[in-house]
Formats: structure tokens, C-alpha cells, sequence
């Protein structure tokens, strides 16, 4: 008797990813779960130059800016609780000097825009339909920054209205890398700050709108992120203290998922040679002078240069 629905899974037949691909991440903080499985296990990644961007009009943005080549100035920054920040990105790129945020603004851009017409998939991970418009300017912003709540209007974006930017962010892409693998997933965290009813609305457009864009024979892709969490993982158990956000069990079940879709078989092996690797680094022993432990630290040595002489890129 099996006491868990399972979601069916295909295996892709080509466009996996192995150690010489090249993975941009993109999207909420399950963007950041999954980008960091890629950097324990040693692949080439890079995850959310502007920090976390929880709905597409924020990711549009940004690869608008990167692929068009703009560049960040003063007027598009601003003074609060005394630090420097911009609407177009996180928080954690704030700072309480204005020359660093537009260096670290105009930095980012150039390596995303670098790292984008190389890139062998995109990952990207939506986590909400729901935008914030500051008034002043009649924009969306990517973050709000704490400033007073009755300076913007909260809407929920439209089917419509998210397709259209998917298909504006699968051009953009494609005008700068027309082989790269383009893969979208919904982020299984609930956001019950927009009200129980309102998060289920939110995930539903997102769905609805990524399905109507998804085609495989163009390299557009759908991985089920928040239909295992929400079909497979139905328990709290699975869930953080705050009963929102994925806990470690989930976030390596929802791994194992991705790897078994979408990293290549090869690969597969290679992965547990770095996984004995980074725990061995781990490892704290009870007397670090001793002969077992040197010859313990010896043969991890080994172990490194061997992965590092198959995969230069591999770095511990």
C-alpha cells in the first residue's frame, strides 16, 4: 500500500545538465534553495544577481536592463532609513553608500547580461502574481524597501498580463542565446501575507500563464516544484516553524526530483565523489594531530585533485 501520491515524472532525453553547463538562476527564495544544491554539488551556477525577485515583472526587468545594456544612475536610486536602495532589486544590495549600490547595480547587470549568452539553462522560479505599482512613478516595483504601504497600489497581475511578460522574458533570453534551455517553476512557499484565498489566486495565474508558454520543441520547459510539495509533501512536517516556507527534507526531496528530470547520469556519479568530498571537509575529528586523521586528510586531498583534473571548474 503506498500512503503518498506521486507526481509521473519523464526523464528529459537531451539538454541535461552535467558539469559543463553553465545554470542561471532567477526568481524567489526556492530559487536560492535549489541554486545552493548547485553550489554544494559543484556546478556551474549563478544565482539572483539582483537578490531575490519574487514575481516576472521584476525578473523582466532586470534582463530588459542587462540585455539592452543600460545603466543604473542616480535618479533611479533613492535615501531611506539610511541606507541607499533601488526598487529594481533587494534589499541585500543596499548600502549606505550611493557610489558602491550603483557599481554593485551596474556590475551585476554587465554579469548577468556575461553569463546569460553562455548559459546552457535558466532557471526560473515564480514566486507570486501579486506587484506592488509605486504610485510616483507608475512602475512596478521588485521590492518595496519598507517605504510607507499607501504609496503603492497592490495588484494582482492578470493571465494575460503574466504571459505577455513570459514571452517577453523567452525573447529576450533568445535574442542573446538561442540554444540556452529555459525552464520555469512556481515556488512551493506560500505567501499568506497576501490572505489565504489571494495566494491560491496568485499561484493559479502563474500556473495558467506558464502553461500557455511552455513548448519543449522550442526549449521551454515546466518543472513541478509546487505540485510536489503541495501533492507529495501534504504535511506540515515538511514545512519550516513558520509553516510557509520548505524545510531542508523537502527542499532535498524536490532536489532529488530536479536530478533525476534534469542532470545527467554521469553527472549523477560525479556528484557523490563531491558530496564525499564536502563532508569530509566537514568533519571535525578528535584529535586533528593524530596518524588516522593525516592520512584521512591525505586521501581527501587525492579525492579533490582527481574531481579538479576531470572538472577545472570544480573549486573547494
Amino acid at each position: 500500500m503506498s500512503f503518498q501520491t506521486q507526481i509521473d515524472l519523464q526523464t528529459q532525453s537531451h539538454h541535461h545538465i552535467d558539469y559543463a553547463s553553465k545554470v542561471l538562476l532567477l526568481g524567489s527564495c526556492f530559487a536560492e534553495n535549489i541554486a545552493d544544491k548547485f553550489s554544494y554539488f559543484k556546478f556551474q551556477q549563478l544565482q539572483n544577481p539582483f537578490g531575490i525577485l519574487f514575481h516576472v515583472s521584476g525578473i523582466e526587468t532586470l534582463l530588459t536592463n542587462a540585455i539592452n545594456g543600460e545603466q543604473y544612475d542616480e535618479k533611479d536610486i533613492f535615501f531611506h532609513n539610511e541606507q541607499w536602495h533601488c526598487f529594481d532589486a533587494h534589499s541585500k544590495l543596499s548600502n549606505p553608500s550611493k557610489e558602491q549600490l550603483l557599481t554593485s547595480l551596474n556590475d551585476n547587470l554587465m554579469s548577468t547580461r556575461q553569463y546569460l549568452e553562455t548559459a546552457s539553462h535558466v532557471i526560473i522560479t515564480l514566486g507570486t502574481a501579486w506587484v506592488y505599482r509605486f504610485i510616483e512613478t507608475d512602475t512596478h516595483v521588485a521590492n518595496c524597501h519598507k517605504i510607507p504601504q499607501k504609496k503603492f497600489l497592490k495588484e494582482l497581475m492578470l493571465v494575460d498580463e503574466l504571459r505577455n511578460a513570459l514571452q517577453a522574458i523567452v525573447s529576450l533570453i533568445k535574442s542573446v542565446n538561442s540554444k540556452t534551455s529555459i525552464l520555469f517553476t512556481v515556488s512551493p512557499v506560500r505567501h499568506i501575507k497576501d490572505g489565504f484565498v489571494e495566494n491560491n489566486r496568485s499561484k493559479a495565474h502563474l500556473l495558467t500563464a506558464i502553461h500557455d508558454i511552455v513548448e519543449p520543441r522550442e526549449n521551454v520547459h515546466y518543472f513541478p516544484s509546487y505540485e510536489i510539495m503541495m501533492d507529495e509533501l501534504r504535511d506540515y512536517r515538511f514545512y519550516e516553524s513558520d509553516m510557509l516556507h520548505p524545510n531542508s527534507t523537502a527542499i532535498s526531496h524536490i532536489w532529488e526530483k530536479f536530478q533525476k528530470v534534469w542532470i545527467s547520469k554521469d553527472s549523477a556519479k560525479t556528484m557523490l565523489e563531491v558530496d564525499t568530498v564536502q563532508k569530509g571537509m566537514l568533519h571535525r575529528p578528535f584529535n586533528s594531530k593524530s596518524e588516522a586523521h593525516q592520512q584521512f586528510l591525505q586521501k581527501l586531498e587525492v579525492k579533490k585533485e582527481q574531481l579538479q583534473s576531470l572538472f577545472p571548474n570544480i573549486l573547494f
